[in-house]
């Protein structure tokens, strides 16, 4: 601009403007002439040129991406890394995150005191700081401390929470407790205190609140056996109580020790146990009992998952079982007692096939010869089978239940099931068969279905064997099994009902026989058999009807003992001490009614008895009979004491006894005849008979 300034300026103030301009604009046109010129010669590598430039760009935009993808790669990888860090630091932070204000503020505490205060010089406001570093130390050593007590009052209360999520959680994976628990406090106060040099005096404070927490939680409510949930709460609060303290341990170095640890849990342990036995004795409900169990083992697993030793809460729940069978029993005591009171002890009816297999469906029962019989039909036994069958069985799962998750072997559970229905056969249903039988107002066609049930429930004890080796897997030929006591419990309880039917055959004797109004003063005999008697044979021709059902030993030994009971009675009656005096008239009737009783006894009441062997019941009665009737004195005397003795079941005794009844007689009735020949001659012959008969008793006394 300088050095065209002034030519311009000569152009402007001369009159050479328009020339100027006409120049310039030539020049301007030459020089487009040439650019135009330069390019349409460079025109064609401008168009190479842009075209390669748009292929670099291509290249280069794919080369940014992959520099791209490099570097996104290396980003995720350092996400990837910054949470890992994080999450490794979180499981750090409740033993760093807690001391983040209070340690340094003790740290600048110790710089000041140490470092800073000294190169301060002898000021005033040094002094006076130096004068409040300890109370600063000492607040920040409370206030941690309050958090602590704070800490040790929540997790007093949340013990039982804590201990259900870890029973909840025990079956699917260990529970965090640092999820359930802000740990933070204990382990500031133990850094504040690590750093104060008060470690031990921390340690010793956290171990005796510990010890008196745990004694609050080992202290059972004194109605925790009314519910489960009582029971429940209980185990919550020491699951809780051991969780955290087994985290303490794992998570701090030494403020617990495994020994502090194992005694507290020797403690809950003995406690724990101890209030179980007296609590659980209270209980009456095997449900409850069951529940009780199932909880306790819940209980026992989930404290071995933090490893703690369990043995002796299992030892306890065998003890318990001991218990729970007791309970049962009691309970089936029960309902032996109804099905008795509700069975009508007749034979079941069947009007059909469906109903027939649906009996034999409930009891083992196979009779060939039944099931050829058109319906309808009968069952030889009453409801009274099917149903104590049923619940034998009905008893073998309640004990199985129990025996369930105990750790045990299949043999020693099979071991437990056989011992505890042994003793429901030999002690519960036992008991229960008695009480049917010496039931008042029990007849004796109550009596032979009583027999006739308990033949068929010893019949299948076979399997009730089969029954417990199937859902214990267990065979029943193994070495040292236990065996069912069922053949001898029902044997016995048919013995007895036979003895009570025996017994109240006699009894029912004894009732006609209280009926008997002889004459004993009778001229002469009658010449048919008293009344009572005549009743007495009918009932018994009836009865023995009934013992058709019966096993054909029952209804002989049945009959005979009644009539030897007959037998012995009618003897009893004609020695009776109130009968003072007896007649030769008296001793006839005597004689028709007793051969009324041998009549019945030749007819075959109860078949199965050979010749006249039922006779025999009568043999004393008839002996005696024959040798006063008969008078035939001479051949008792002669032939007494020989095997082949006509009257060998004669008793001289028994004679004598009855002689002096006669003799009585006699002589009151001819005490105004006894100077007739006949009498005195009587008199006389009886006085020598007792005579003899007193000599011969003293013969064979001496």
């Amino acid at each position: 601009l300088f050095i065209f300034f002034p030519t311009h300026r000569s152009v402007y103030d001369g009159q050479e403007h328009g020339l100027f301009m006409e120049k310039l604009e030539g020049r301007i046109r030459n020089h487009d002439r040439e650019i135009e010129k330069m390019c349409n010669h460079h025109f064609q590598g401008f168009v190479d040129s842009i075209t390669e430039l748009l292929k670099v760009r291509g290249e280069a935009q794919k080369l940014k991406l992959l520099t791209t993808m490099d570097e996104l790669k290396q980003c995720r990888l350092q996400q990837r890394n910054i949470a890992t860090t994080i999450d490794k630091l979180t499981h750090c932070l409740p033993g760093v995150a807690p001391t983040a204000l209070y340690y340094p503020a003790l740290c600048t505490l110790e710089q000041l005191e140490h470092t800073c205060l000294p190169k301060a010089g002898g000021y005033r406001f040094c002094a006076i700081m130096a004068e409040n570093i300890p109370v600063l130390r000492t607040h920040i050593r409370d206030v941690s401390m309050s958090d602590l007590k704070d800490f040790l009052e929540s997790i007093r209360k949340h013990s039982d929470k804590i201990g259900e999520t870890a029973m909840k959680q025990v079956c699917v994976w260990k529970p965090c407790a640092q999820d359930l628990v802000d740990f933070s406090p204990v382990y500031r106060c133990l850094h504040i205190y690590t750093v104060l040099g008060a470690r031990d005096t921390f340690e010793n404070y956290y171990r005796k609140q510990r010890r008196k927490q745990a004694r609050l939680v080992l202290q059972p409510h004194s109605n925790m056996h009314e519910t489960l949930e009582g029971y429940r709460r209980y185990f919550n609060q020491i699951v809780g109580f051991f969780v955290v303290e087994d985290h303490i341990l794992h998570t701090t170095q030494g403020l617990v020790n495994r020994a502090y640890v194992e005694e507290l849990w020797e403690l809950a342990l003995s406690k724990t146990i101890a209030a179980l036995r007296t609590h659980s004795s209270y209980c009456t409900d095997p449900d409850l009992i069951l529940d009780l169990k199932n909880l306790i083992v819940l209980f026992a697993d989930t404290l071995l998952g933090y490893g703690f030793p369990v043995n002796q809460l299992f030892d306890m729940l065998l003890e318990m079982r001991d218990q729970y069978g007791e309970i049962l029993l009691k309970k089936w005591n029960q309902s032996f007692r109804q099905i008795i009171d509700q069975d009508n002890y007749s034979p079941i009816p069947v009007a059909t096939e469906e109903e027939y297999r649906r009996i034999t469906g409930q009891f083992p029962f196979q009779d060939p010869e039944l099931e050829k019989m058109s319906f309808p039909k009968k069952l030889p036994f009453s409801e009274f089978v099917p149903k104590v069958y049923s619940q034998l069985k009905e008893f073998i799962y309640a004990c199985l239940k129990y025996s369930e998750d105990l750790h045990l072997s299949s043999t020693e559970i099979d071991d437990m099931i056989r011992k505890s229905t042994n003793l429901l056969l030999t002690r519960t249903l036992s008991n229960c068969l008695q009480y049917a039988i010496k039931k008042k107002n029990v007849g004796l066609a109550e009596l032979v279905q009583i027999i006739v049930n308990t033949t068929h429930l010893e019949a299948s004890c076979h399997y009730l064997e089969e029954f417990i080796s199937n859902i214990t897997s267990v065979p029943p030929d193994t070495v040292n099994a236990t065996k069912l006591y069922g053949t001898s419990t029902f044997k016995d309880a048919r013995h007895s009902a036979e003895e009570e039917i025996y017994t109240n055959l006699n009894l029912k004797i004894d009732q006609f026989l209280q009926l008997a109004d002889y004459d004993w003063m009778a001229t002469q005999g009658g010449g048919q058999a008293s009344d009572y008697l005549i009743d007495l044979i009918a009932f018994l021709c009836s009865t023995f009807a009934v013992f058709t059902h019966l096993p054909g030993k029952v209804a002989q030994t049945a009959c005979m003992s009644a009539c030897k009971h007959l037998s012995t009675s009618l003897l009893q009656l004609l020695l009776e001490a109130d009968v003072r005096q007896v007649s030769m008239g008296a001793l006839q009737q005597f004689n028709v009614d007793v051969k009324e009783c041998e009549r019945f006894a030749r007819a075959g009441p109860v078949p199965g008895f050979q010749g006249d062997t039922l006779l025999l019941a009568f043999i004393d009665l008839r002996q005696l009979l024959d040798l006063f009737t008969q008078w035939d004195w001479s051949t008792y005397l002669a032939d007494y004491g020989r095997p082949t003795c006509k009257y060998l079941r004669v008793n001289p005794h028994v004679a004598l006894a009855l002689l002096e009844k006669m003799k009585d007689t006699s002589r009151k009735n001819n005490m105004f005849a006894q100077f007739r020949k006949n009498e005195r001659d009587k008199q006389k012959l009886i006085d020598t008979v007792v005579k003899q008969l007193r000599n011969l008793i003293a013969t064979h006394q001496s």
